[in-house]
């Protein structure tokens, strides 16, 4: 009997103990690029993309955090927070999968230019050794 009890609470406890949510982070990005680290976000928060324009002229990304009841609203930041001068706003779309908001990737390189590099080289080779 104490088997099965102990059983019963070693199962319970794997299901109270839930894994955090990690998200790709990102302070704050220009254009496409955007240094990104993961993160675990806190309970009641999910990943977010943010996306907006500073000053009307530059476009400014956002990854991270934020508590759901934020999720899938735009958002004004003005400077002084007291003044009605715009510095950017961003709309923050959320995600509740591990890293859904996803990192940018590397530029794509050409399949041509590689291999045409690869071909010099072998050639260079040959007829320098």
């Amino acid at each position: 009997m104490n088997r099965i009890l102990l059983s019963m609470f070693a199962v319970g406890l794997c299901f109270a103990v839930g894994q955090a949510l990690k998200c790709y982070k990102c302070e704050l990005g220009l254009w496409d690029l955007c240094y990104t680290t993961e993160v675990k976000c806190n309970d009641g928060e999910n990943c977010f993309s943010g996306v907006g324009e500073a000053v009307k002229v530059v476009d400014i990304k956002m990854k991270g955090c934020l508590a759901v009841n934020e999720c899938n609203k735009t958002t004004t930041t003005d400077f002084p927070s007291s003044s009605n001068h715009t510095v950017y706003n961003m709309m923050k779309a959320c995600c509740d999968t591990d890293l859904c908001n996803a990192a940018p990737g590397l530029p794509q390189m050409s399949i041509l230019p590689l291999a045409l590099a690869t071909l010099t080289t072998a050639f260079m080779t040959k007829v320098l050794v």
